[in-house]
């Protein structure tokens, strides 16, 4: 009777734990985060994973500090979940932190958990994701959970570009927390509930005399729209979790392994009748891109990245006869395409992790040029355009190029021109490919002719040299003739072009490394 009354205090004893670990910082604390529209972290996990998947780790880790009061602050947990779960059947390894045990700070057993967590996805080859709630570094534990918290920098690093990396933003990251989801690959944010900035509002208005509230100084609208710190904008917390689950279906889990296929209903060979009227003939008309993106891939299957920020160029993901790709593209309806330091990082960015994972890549041209201008040059234009031509000439995975229109000057090179690497380059009629616009070159040109014609005149004279430019000159057959474009195509017959060509790239593509070997090249920044 005795050894029976014993097992079962050993049970009752398990079961205290276990609701101790799921009451994070006490009933209070989780009314008080429901009453704000905010779920608590197991929630979150829960809206996150498929049902009941979740293998939880070091549930009942707890902090090793006693000064300032801490032996009397302990929780199981230590204000994170950590573990492994499934999401659509594939597993992947996740972190959500808790904000209502000390405000979700980081201290050592908590970033130990998160660093265990992200050791277990290198070890498994399966995507990393965090969802962050967390006021920073905790105080109380000093000079430990700053270097506890580069540890977790360093793992950062190691993983980058060998298993995917996505953080949601819940709440608040400040100070130092912030440098991890930046090192990773994707950043989402909460509108009006999240928030990331290296000095808060009480430094700044300290240091510079600034009024400023969390929200306007880091908000999730200021990090999407301005900073471009954030790649996707979440109206609220059950939209970030769907926005990371539909990131995840696009995306290999590894390094090693091809993105996922999906099966779709739209026919390979699709013609679209509508795109050949799409493009104006005139070129210093607007239209917009993205009308031929969402024409030309898998019906519905476009799902843009930073859409918020640096709008004069599109990337995102896309499917074509089911095969996810990465896709970039200049926009003509945003100061005409063209390309300034906001828009370069956000492709050469983009293009890097494509490759890093296995996306081919597929380029849309319509560009102008750069950005002219003293604050375009002074902020440094040409390190982030050079980035650009980097980003591309490195990459080992497929890579298409459609030109649509305008493709003028150093920025059509650097567009995955057949010059950077580019395996097959299409393009439309429309195309003007040449080292400036033609009103642009008839000026340097034939600038003794225009200043002898007769003042009247000079504007007409101008126009025909342009014209008998464009035809001469700033067309895709001249490029064609010397197989810097390997087709030139109707817009109808874009899709059923790439997929082929995609196909064909995805089956053979081997890139054999050139001497001298080195350990890597330095990207300009």
């Amino acid at each position: 009777m005795s050894s029976k009354r014993a097992y079962e205090e050993y049970l009752a004893e398990l079961r205290s734990y276990r609701e101790k670990a799921r009451l994070y910082g006490g009933k209070e604390a989780v009314e008080k985060l429901h009453k704000e529209g905010r779920m608590t972290a197991r929630e979150r996990l829960e809206g996150l994973l498929d049902p009941g998947s979740l293998v939880e780790l070091d549930a009942f880790v707890t902090h090793r500090f006693t000064d300032f009061g801490m032996d009397k602050r302990k929780g199981l947990g230590d204000g994170v979940i950590a573990g492994c779960g499934l999401i659509g059947g594939q597993p992947i390894c996740v972190y959500a932190e808790d904000s209502t045990f000390m405000g979700g700070s980081l201290g050592e057993a908590h970033l130990q958990k998160m660093g265990k967590t992200l050791d277990l996805a290198l070890k498994m080859g399966v995507p990393f994701v965090g969802l962050n709630d967390s006021g920073g570094a905790r105080i109380q534990e000093g000079a430990v959970s700053l270097s506890t918290l580069g540890e977790l920098f360093a793992r950062n690093v190691a993983a980058s570009g060998v298993v995917p990396q996505i953080t949601a933003i819940m709440g608040p990251c400040a100070g130092g927390a912030v440098y991890s989801p930046a090192l990773e690959d994707f950043v989402i944010m909460v509108d009006k509930t999240s928030y990331m900035f290296i000095t808060g509002p009480r430094v700044v208005k300290t240091v510079t005399g600034e009024e400023v509230s969390n929200d306007s100084l880091g908000g999730a609208r200021v990090q999407n729209t301005k900073s471009g710190v954030a790649h996707f904008f979440a109206a609220d917390e059950q939209g970030a979790l769907r926005l990371i689950r539909t990131l995840l279906s696009y995306l290999p889990p590894n390094n090693l392994e091809d993105p996922p296929t999906a099966e779709t209903d739209d026919p390979p060979d699709r013609i679209d009748e509508e795109l050949n009227a799409l493009i104006p003939s005139d070129p210093s008309k607007s239209y917009n891109i993205l009308e031929v993106i969402n024409r030309v891939f898998d019906l519905g299957s476009f799902f843009e990245v930073q859409q918020m920020f640096a709008q004069n160029a599109v990337v995102g993901f896309a499917r074509l006869s089911g095969m996810p790709v990465g896709v970039v593209a200049n926009q003509p309806a945003v100061m005409a395409g063209v390309m300034d330091i906001n828009s370069s990082d956000k492709i050469a960015r983009f293009v890097r992790f494509c490759d890093c994972f296995n996306l081919p890549i597929i380029t849309f041209v319509d560009v102008p040029g750069y950005m002219p201008g003293v604050n375009q040059e002074h902020s440094g234009i040409i390190r982030h355009g050079a980035k650009v031509i980097y980003a591309y000439s490195e990459a080992e995975t497929p890579k298409i190029t459609v030109v649509v229109r305008k493709a003028y000057g150093g920025a059509y090179i650097a567009m995955c021109s057949k010059s950077l690497g580019a395996d097959i380059v299409l393009a439309y009629p429309t195309a003007e490919i040449a080292v400036m616009g033609p009103e642009g070159a008839v000026e340097i040109i034939y600038h003794r002719e225009l200043e002898n014609a007769p003042p009247e005149k000079r504007l007409e004279v101008a126009a025909q040299l342009a014209e008998d430019y464009r035809r001469k000159f700033a067309n895709p057959y001249e490029a064609a003739a010397r197989g810097y474009v390997n087709a030139v195509i109707e817009p109808k017959e874009t899709r059923p072009e790439l997929v082929k060509a995609l196909k064909v790239l995805s089956l053979g593509k081997r890139v054999p490394k050139p001497p001298p070997a080195k350990k890597h090249g330095n990207i300009p920044l």
